[in-house]
């Protein structure tokens, strides 16, 4: 069982995130699970444990708001293929054969990566969540489990049972205070109109959020349309699946008009830029046109064998270059609007943004210290521009979620490092025949 504690983190520079994004040097001190004070001053407190930050930066725990957390163990398994593709001849044929202990090994070792990258929060959608559920819940991360839907079935349900077991997943996890079930139909080519509207209905039952995949590809686009006779946006608008307790996952191939759909109902957005470069989706998500709408955009890594990291800032790097390329202006999603998706973006598409997000006295404890005495980092003219640019998640030396220290000074210190990636050699080989 692991213990909230008192930490006092002092000689710092802190990047607060909260309204008018005050960075300033000074001292954090976290009580319980909540932030208890932050100052421009020495805070001199007793505490259980003491940091001393110099030459580094402390930041809300970053938030990743789409991945597949037990694809870990396909990472480099499918590479230079295209999303069909890769689906069918790899991925699918695998997961066919997941077990519950072969998703328990791939979400600690997605857990392992996250929190030694400085992710604090993250929201999932996959199969055996309940399994998943039980190794966030050990290993003492804040995560948005979704429970997957397709309409063939899962690996782990046959379509008839989904909805009974949704019901019991959300009943038995619905009061924890780390741990958030939630709804993830896959998508609209593969939940047809009666399992859409059902999610709808459990949703509004249960008041959980809903994750789905949303107009991926120019091929997704096409099938719905072909299927349905309108593309994905529409279709999910008519079933209720555009609104504030949605996140749609990609959104490559949105018009202008679906935005303004989308404006709306504040449906939110997350944004996976390494994934759909990986797999060649062809279609960026109109991400400037996005925030002129005041759409809620936050950003995903996607699973790991699409990415082929769960690494944060490197999907913020990711997602500034991208956009300034495409569009031909330099000026295009600054750095500080980037680290904003990350953040609070990522919390409001969580509906987690009084909890979490920013730096904040009341707010959770959901804290990362990254090291920028490094040569990578110096001079630092600009944190939040290093941070974007500059920075990796191997920078992070401390991550502390709820309160409590997942990894101190570089040090894992609730579950055995070694025996994670072990476990996960193995299980990987079992799962691949390799």
């Amino acid at each position: 069982m692991i213990e909230p504690m008192s930490i006092l983190i002092k000689n710092a520079t802190i990047i607060t995130q909260n309204k008018n994004r005050d960075v300033f040097n000074g001292s954090l001190f976290i009580d319980d699970q909540f932030i208890n004070e932050i100052s421009k001053n020495t805070i001199s407190v007793e505490a259980d444990v003491e940091i001393d930050a110099s030459g580094q930066i402390v930041i809300p725990g970053l938030i990743n708001t789409h991945t597949h957390l037990p694809m870990t163990l396909l990472r480099g398994y499918g590479d230079d293929m295209g999303l069909s593709e890769w689906l069918q001849t790899r991925i699918w044929p695998v997961e066919s054969k997941l077990s519950s202990s072969s998703v328990k090994v791939g979400a600690q070792l997605g857990l392992l990566e996250m929190m030694k990258s400085g992710t604090t929060t993250f929201f999932d959608m996959y199969f055996f969540e309940d399994e998943i559920a039980q190794v966030v819940k050990k290993m003492g991360f804040r995560a948005v489990l979704g429970f997957a839907f397709i309409d063939h079935g899962t690996p782990q349900y046959p379509a008839e049972k989904l909805f009974p077991h949704a019901k019991r997943f959300i009943k038995q996890w619905n009061k924890d205070d780390r741990i958030i079930p939630g709804l993830a139909p896959h998508g609209t080519y593969t939940c047809g109109p009666d399992t859409l509207q059902k999610v709808r209905n459990l949703a509004d039952q249960y008041h959980v959020l809903i994750q789905i995949h949303c107009a991926e590809t120019r091929d997704e686009v096409y099938d719905v349309k072909q299927q349905y006779g309108k593309r994905p946006i529409a279709q999910l608008k008519e079933f209720g699946l555009l609104d504030s307790d949605v996140v749609l996952a990609h959104c490559g191939w949105i018009t202008k008009n679906e935005i303004n759909e989308m404006k709306k109902t504040d449906v939110n957005v997350s944004h996976c830029p390494v994934s759909n470069m990986k797999i060649a989706t062809g279609g960026f998500a109109p991400i400037p046109e996005m925030i002129n709408a005041h759409v809620c955009v936050s950003l995903g890594t996607d699973g790991a064998a699409s990415n082929n990291t769960l690494d944060m800032f490197e999907t913020m790097k990711f997602t500034a270059l991208l956009h300034k390329q495409h569009r031909w202006d330099s000026k295009v999603l600054p750095a500080q609007t980037v680290f904003d998706f990350a953040t609070l973006g990522g919390a409001q598409a969580l509906g987690l943004q009084n909890k979490i997000g920013s730096l904040e006295e009341g707010k959770l404890a959901d804290v990362v210290i990254v090291d920028f005495n490094i040569p990578r980092l110096t001079p630092c003219h600009d944190p939040i521009s290093h941070l974007v640019y500059a920075a990796s998640g191997s920078d992070v030396r401390t991550t502390i979620v709820h309160g409590n220290p997942l990894v101190l000074d570089n040090k894992v210190q609730i579950i055995d490092e070694q025996q994670v990636l072990t476990n996960a050699q193995e299980e990987a080989k079992v799962l691949t025949n390799s």
